[in-house]
């Protein structure tokens, strides 16, 4: 009885020890999520700013009258 007792016991510190393993590893997965969120958003700014960029400089150019298009 009292072996059994300890086995119980070594078997709930154990999960103990995982639960806490777990909730490290989710808050660094969650911090990473964070990272990553936040730099995506940065990428999408920085095509953004490309796609505008690129816009004005094709505003620029000559309008083609179809004549040289061949």
């Amino acid at each position: 009885m009292i072996s059994e007792f300890e086995q119980l016991a070594e078997k709930v510190n154990r999960l103990a020890e995982l639960t806490q393993t777990l909730r490290q590893e989710n808050a660094a997965l969650r911090r990473t999520a964070v990272e990553l969120a936040s730099e995506n958003k940065d990428l999408r700014d920085r095509v953004q700013q490309a796609h505008t960029k690129v816009e004005a400089i094709l505003a620029q150019l000559p309008e083609e009258d179809g004549k040289d298009a061949a």
